[in-house]
């Protein structure tokens, strides 16, 4: 893979925003901001509670000291202040006209009240009040220092979790990329089985470890189990078929001795018919062990492709636009032809038509398409599809793939929307390389 195609492959798995590793960070980040939000919230009340206390402790010390002073010299304050020629302190207030209206509300005969002034939000106040023997007492601290202390308290907080974040944030998306590796390794794993690839193994062992370890193990178990069945129903299949062409070799004989008539053309033809079964069992059974190998050598795609249509016998319309001269088994290719074309006729309604344009050759019928599961699935041994499409074994679309696989082509079936519909199969075969560089060798399946 080229560095551009990693880089694209990177870009696309970054911006792929439902994936797991976003999901992962979004879930850390929301966690951490709330874990954030909540203790913020917490160490900004408890600061704010003990700052009013604090304010409401040095304003009722204030207030008692005041009330102390009056009762030992039975000297109001403000006559104080007056006589000695100075203003009052700051924090203390003697007359009923400088109170906030809400303080001389709550105070209720000689008890102290203490109440924390929030009318203006940037200059609060604390303030204590209480009346002895008539008179009033009352002093406010400015609460403005703790006010401040408490912002740049929360600005701190807010840096110091947004700091957080920038570390958490990368590290979580770390983590996730490496769970994401190990999920992507499963995948492709999981499709190359899916693919054909059976022998594809995730690597994990028999190693102990997390869920996707579990997940890794069974795939790797799946695959192993799969191909055990599958390696069986090949040699069941290469089994049946060595078995029944001893036994179909005398009857071919025998029949060859019948006498001629009605009855002895019947058995001949369903001989015939069983024989070629037969071939085709041993035929698929080579293709699935993988025993087969391209005799390669330079051919007319053109040429090859009309003397194939012209051994199956089938009324077929064949055009040769472009007679591309390539490497290729020419006796597997014939064999491919004549299959899609023999297909064609049996499940199809003609008329039948191949077209060869270079290193692309298309078979299509006029009857009613390939069913949908071939389609999807792909051709599948004694399976026919719809009753529409007539009858067989369903072996002919496989080993045409099968030889296909070996000789290095790619075998797509589809149906025709328009012009009376039908069933089309392109072959591609490989294209010749540039002048000058050495042609690819085919490798079986």
């Amino acid at each position: 893979m080229s560095a551009r195609s990693r880089a694209a492959t990177v870009w696309r798995s970054l911006s792929n925003w439902r994936s797991l590793r976003w999901k992962f960070a979004t879930l850390v980040v929301a966690a951490s901001c709330a874990g954030a939000l909540a203790v913020g919230l917490l160490v900004h009340s408890a600061t704010v509670e003990r700052h009013q206390r604090e304010g409401a402790a040095r304003a009722d010390d204030a207030l008692v000291a005041l009330v102390d002073k009056y009762k030992r010299t039975g000297i109001h304050p403000l006559d104080e202040y007056q006589k000695n020629g100075g203003p009052p302190p700051p924090d203390v207030v003697t007359m009923a006209g400088e109170l906030p209206p809400e303080l001389l509300r709550r105070m209720e005969g000689d008890t102290p009240v203490i109440w924390y002034d929030t009318r203006d939000e940037d200059d609060p106040w604390m303030w204590a009040a209480q009346r002895v023997d008539g008179e009033l007492f009352a002093v406010n601290i400015h609460m403005g220092s703790e006010k401040m202390n408490l912002a740049a308290l929360d600005r701190t907080m807010v840096k110091v979790s947004a700091a957080t974040l920038a570390v958490i944030v990368p590290l979580c998306l770390l983590a996730a990329e490496l769970l994401n590796r190990r999920l992507r390794g499963v995948a492709r794993t999981a499709r190359r089985i899916a693919d054909g690839e059976l022998d594809a193994r995730t690597g994990v062992g028999g190693r102990r470890g997390d869920e996707i370890t579990e997940i890794a193990g069974a795939v790797d178990t799946m695959a192993h189990a799969l191909q055990g069945r599958l390696l069986a129903e090949q040699r069941f299949t290469a089994d049946v078929a060595h078995e029944l062409r001893t036994p179909l070799m005398g009857l071919v004989t025998s029949t060859e001795l019948l006498p001629e008539g009605q009855a002895t053309d019947l058995v001949r033809d369903r001989v015939r018919v069983l024989r070629g079964l037969v071939e085709d069992l041993l035929e698929i059974s080579r293709l699935d062990a993988g025993a087969e190998a391209a005799d390669v050598r330079p051919v007319p795609v053109g040429s090859v492709v009309e003397a194939a249509v012209a051994r199956t016998g089938q009324p077929t319309r064949t055009v040769v636009v472009h007679n591309q001269r390539i490497s290729t088994d020419p006796r597997r290719l014939d064999r491919i032809i004549a299959n899609l074309v023999l297909n064609a006729h049996r499940h199809g309604r003609t008329p039948v038509e191949v077209r060869v344009d270079g290193t692309t050759v298309v078979v299509r019928d006029h009857g009613p398409g390939f069913p949908e599961h071939l389609l999807v699935d792909g051709p599948q041994r004694f399976r026919t599809g719809a009753p529409e499409r007539g009858h067989g074994h369903g072996l002919g679309l496989t080993i045409a793939l099968g030889h296909a696989q070996v000789i290095g082509a790619t075998l797509r079936l589809t149906n025709a929307d328009e012009d009376g519909g039908g069933a089309i199969a392109t072959l591609r075969l490989p294209s010749p390389p540039p002048s000058g560089l050495p042609s690819p060798s085919p490798s079986g399946p």
